[in-house]
């Protein structure tokens, strides 16, 4: 049986949205409040059964499509039958990915460069698949869900962290590239939020050392201890961004945030002007 739409909170033409990872956690919650308020969804995720439900409920409304971002020729053909399917693409959102659990000693290469292969060459791969078409449509929005942690670090997660440190500085890139084509760019930068982001299908533990098991427990025993938000509460400040005229490059998700980010730079501001003479004192000029 199809859905009935729910349009109230939606005025606007319907939008056509292309999104990764819509098994589970955000992409889940996210994928079923933007089909409720009326717009349409390319849908994908690693298990098409995964997500088979969308199609019971949603019908026509969606397309599901099996999706491992990893596999950048599927990649390719996933963006392009999407497009090909509902006619356009108004926003791109890649929100696949997961975190390796290990310290910076634990962690092997091999580890560290599969998360990357999620993490960010994945979504690379939609991003240029999808330019073309969005150039070629005259315009787009492209979102993508970092972290709050794309700009402060905790320990033990540390690889993650820096694969959302990436995922910021080639979107602040991509923004200013794609301007002049009409493509508008946004980082979604969730703070602790209760969902699925914990479970084993999104962490992966690196093989622990007894030298850190003591610290890793005493970390692990902060994180219980951490104030989470309803991810239910999160679509419609999701919409307010896809909605605005004027987008902005970064939003922060959840109130926990700023604080946190505001205390870091102003802490990284007071060591870089301790430092400043020094820093001078390296310049000397070549003329």
């Amino acid at each position: 049986m199809v859905h009935q739409k729910d349009n109230s909170n939606n005025t606007s033409t319907p939008k056509i949205w292309f999104i990764t990872g819509t098994s589970r956690g955000f992409g889940r919650v996210w994928t079923e409040a933007i089909l409720k308020r009326g717009d349409k969804v390319a849908a994908t995720a690693r298990k098409l059964e995964s997500i088979a439900d969308f199609k019971e409920k949603y019908g026509d409304q969606v397309l599901t499509l099996e999706l491992d971002v990893t596999n950048h020729d599927q990649v390719k053909k996933a963006v392009e039958q999407a497009h090909a399917h509902f006619g356009r693409l108004d926003i791109v959102f890649n929100n696949a990915g997961y975190s390796l659990v290990g310290t910076i000693e634990e962690a092997n290469a091999d580890e560290v460069r599969a998360m990357f292969e999620t993490n960010v060459y994945g979504p690379l791969a939609v991003i240029q698949a999808a330019l073309p078409l969005l150039r070629k449509q005259g315009g787009g929005h492209i979102l993508g869900t970092s972290s709050n942690l794309g700009h402060v670090t905790l320990p033990v997660i540390g690889y993650y962290c820096s694969s959302k440190w990436a995922f910021e500085a080639i979107h602040e890139s991509l923004a200013e590239e794609v301007k002049a084509f009409g493509i508008k760019v946004t980082i979604i930068e969730p703070g602790a939020y209760a969902t699925e982001f914990g479970s084993p299908e999104s962490l992966k533990f690196s093989e622990g050392m007894e030298l850190y098991a003591g610290y890793k427990e005493a970390f692990f025993g902060q994180l219980t201890t951490m104030e989470r938000g309803n991810p239910e509460a999160t679509p419609q400040a999701l919409f307010q961004i896809v909605d605005a005229e004027n987008p902005p490059l970064r939003f922060f998700l959840g109130s926990h945030n700023l604080p946190w980010v505001r205390k870091a730079y102003a802490e990284r501001m007071e060591e870089w002007e301790k430092w400043e003479a020094v820093s001078n004192s390296a310049q000397d000029l070549v003329h």
